[in-house]
């Protein structure tokens, strides 16, 4: 058990520790994450994929998440399995450390400003799957990173966590940018939905059950 403050009253409250661990080898990867939902932003990345290692950080301390990310992956080959894996981990990782649902306030959105580039992101836990991805990169590649990956890493998140995700670009023309935003609101948005609400009673669903 922990301490929590509500986001909407200042008050502090008990609730059970929100952690998850992941292993999972498979011939092309070798990964090891752990996550705590309610942490303090503090992360150690290391995937051998240089900008996606800047972009879990960012995700890590916007979210306010403790994230630990060890991964070996044919990188020789491509970035796409390592990318992909580390996807599926986390979004497995988010589903087991949310845990029953309880109390949480289930939805998140975030419009946020990067430089040129304005971005939606929305997340909904609702124990269904579906991505949406409303964006065009301008180029393939931001340094020696495939912009095609970041559609990768959402769609294996979202699909693992079993959450609605939908990202949008208003407008925006540069591709790290673009991309940073994306990792910056989703997390911002998770951040808010993850949110243990004290005058929530039970799941947020009028169905009992999420």
């Amino acid at each position: 058990m922990l301490w929590v403050q509500s986001a909407y009253t200042g008050d502090l409250f008990m609730t059970a520790a929100r952690t998850a661990t992941i292993d999972r080898k498979t011939a092309e990867t070798d990964i090891s994450l752990t996550l705590n939902l309610d942490g303090t932003g503090t992360a150690e990345i290391a995937t051998g994929v240089g900008f996606f290692d800047h972009m879990l950080t960012l995700f890590a301390k916007h979210g306010l998440f403790d994230l630990t990310v060890r991964a070996d992956g044919d990188t020789h080959v491509d970035d796409h399995h390592t990318v992909e894996d580390v996807g599926i981990c986390l979004g497995q990782a988010l589903r087991q450390a949310v845990g029953d649902k309880q109390g949480i306030t289930r939805y998140g959105s975030m419009t946020l400003p990067m430089e040129e580039t304005l971005v939606t992101s929305a997340v909904d836990l609702s124990g269904r799957f579906w991505f949406v991805d409303a964006y065009e990169f301008p180029t393939e590649k931001i340094g020696q990173f495939d912009t095609q990956l970041v559609e990768v890493f959402w769609q294996a998140m979202a699909a693992n966590a079993l959450m609605n995700l939908h990202l949008l670009l208003h407008h925006g023309r540069n591709s790290h940018h673009i991309a940073e935003g994306f990792f910056k609101a989703t997390a911002r948005a998770l951040r808010v939905a993850i949110t243990v609400d004290p005058r929530q009673q039970g799941v947020p669903s009028s169905k009992g059950t999420l």
